[in-house]
C-alpha cells in the first residue's frame, strides 16, 4: 500500500456534506454498518460516498482515506471527528472518543508500555503489539527516543531511510498502521497524533523504559549527594534491569544506529557509577563481579578494565589486577594496533607501586 502525498491532493473541501462525514468517520475507525447506523444511510449509500471520496481526492484505498482524514483535520487525535469548517469539537470526557452521533466510546485506561532498551517492543494490558516489519518499527522507535515533541516527516526520513529515501511517500501509512496496532480503546489517535510539524506520542498514552531509567538514575545521583549509598546502588540496580539486551537490536537507520551506541555506552556508565559505590561501601566481591562481566562485555573499554584493576587491588589481588592490564593490553595492540591508554598504565603503575 502507498500514497502520495497530502499536500497535492485535492482538497476536502471539495466533498459534500454526506462525503465529509463518511470520511471522518472512516477517520475514527467505523465500519461501514456503524457509519450507517450513525448518520441514518444505508450501507450501500456509505460505500458509495467512500467511493466518491477516493474519487475525488485521489486516494488508493480506505487506509489511505484513514491518513488523509487525519492529516487533513478532519479528524483531531485523541479527540474524535471535528465538526466541517467549525475547528475542533468539544473536548470528550477524559478517556473517550467522539464519534459522529454525539456517543463515545471508552477506551483503556492502561498506557502503552514502548521499550527501546533492548529489541523495540510495545505492550498493552500484559500482551505485545504487533508493530509490523522493521522500517514500521524503526518509526515508532523514533517516535519513542523523542517523546515529549513532535518529529516531523523529514527526521522521520533521515533517522529510519537515511541517504537512501522511500521513492513514495510511506511515512502516514506506517503511521497509520502503527495508530491501529497501538490504539486504546477506538480511537486510531489515542496513542501517536499529527499536527502540521508531524507526528508524536500522545502525553499520558504510553510509558518507554528510557524515560524510566532516566528517572532512576537522576533519583540514584540524588541519594548519592544526600550520602545514601544504598539507596543509590539500589536504584541504580533498578535502572540497569531495565535493559534488555542490546538497545534497538536490529533496527536500520541512522538514527537507530546512533542510538544504540549511545544507550550502550549509557549502560555502562551507569554500571560503573554502581560499581564505584558498592566498592566504597566494602562490597568488592560483587563489584568485582560486575566489572567483570562489564569487561567481558567490552574487552577494549579500558576506563572499565582500568575500574576492575583498581577494584581488585583493593580486594587483595593484585596478580588478578596486573593480568587484567596484560589481558587488555594485548587485546589492543592485536584488534586495534595501540598502546594501553595513559589511564591504564597510570592504573598499572599505581597497583605496581602498591598504591
Amino acid at each position: 500500500m502507498s500514497t502520495t502525498a497530502t499536500t497535492t491532493r485535492p482538497s476536502s473541501a471539495e466533498l459534500g456534506d454526506q462525503e465529509r462525514a463518511v470520511l471522518r468517520a472512516v477517520g475514527c475507525g467505523l465500519r461501514d454498518d456503524e457509519i450507517a447506523a450513525a448518520l441514518a444511510v444505508t450501507e450501500e449509500a456509505v460505500a458509495g460516498a467512500l467511493a466518491r471520496v477516493l474519487g475525488k481526492l485521489g486516494l488508493r484505498d480506505r487506509a489511505a482515506a484513514i491518513v488523509h482524514a487525519f492529516d487533513c483535520g478532519l479528524v483531531a487525535p485523541g479527540r474524535g471527528p471535528r465538526t466541517p469548517g467549525s475547528g475542533s469539537a468539544p473536548a470528550s470526557a477524559p478517556g473517550s472518543a467522539s464519534v459522529p452521533n454525539g456517543a463515545t466510546v471508552r477506551t483503556a485506561a492502561a498506557k502503552v508500555r514502548i521499550s527501546v532498551l533492548g529489541p523495540l517492543r510495545a505492550q498493552h494490558g500484559g500482551r505485545d503489539l504487533d508493530l509490523g516489519h522493521l522500517r514500521q518499527q524503526a518509526v515508532l522507535a523514533a517516535l519513542a527516543l523523542h517523546r515529549g515533541r513532535t518529529v516531523s516527516q523529514q527526521e522521520l526520513l533521515d533517522g529510519v531511510w537515511g541517504s537512501e529515501p522511500p521513492v513514495t511517500n510511506v511515512v502516514p501509512v506506517h503511521v497509520y498502521r502503527l495508530r491501529k496496532a497501538l490504539r486504546l480503546g477506538d480511537c486510531p489517535g489515542s496513542v501517536i497524533e499529527h499536527d502540521r510539524y508531524g507526528y508524536r506520542l500522545v502525553a499520558g498514552a504510553t510509558e518507554v523504559d528510557l524515560a524510566r531509567m532516566e528517572e532512576l538514575v537522576t533519583a540514584a545521583g540524588a541519594a548519592h549527594r544526600a550520602g545514601d549509598l544504598s539507596e543509590a546502588v539500589r536504584l541504580c540496580s533498578r535502572a540497569l534491569d531495565l535493559f534488555r539486551g542490546e538497545p534497538l537490536a536490529g533496527l536500520p537507520g541512522p538514527l537507530a544506529e546512533l542510538e544504540r551506541l549511545r544507550l550502550t555506552e549509557r549502560r555502562i556508565t551507569v554500571a560503573q557509577r554502581r560499581s564505584e559505590w558498592r566498592l566504597r561501601l566494602g562490597q568488592y566481591a560483587g563489584a568485582i563481579a560486575e566489572l567483570m562481566a562489564l569487561s567481558g562485555e567490552h574487552p577494549l573499554n579500558e576506563p572499565v578494565a582500568a575500574m576492575l584493576m583498581g577494584a581488585l587491588f583493593r580486594g587483595g589481588r593484585q596478580a588478578d589486577a596486573l593480568a587484567v592490564f596484560d589481558r587488555t593490553r594485548r587485546r589492543l595492540a592485536d584488534e586495534l594496533g595501540v598502546p594501553p591508554s595513559p589511564v591504564l598504565r597510570r592504573t598499572q603503575r599505581l597497583i605496581l607501586r602498591g598504591a
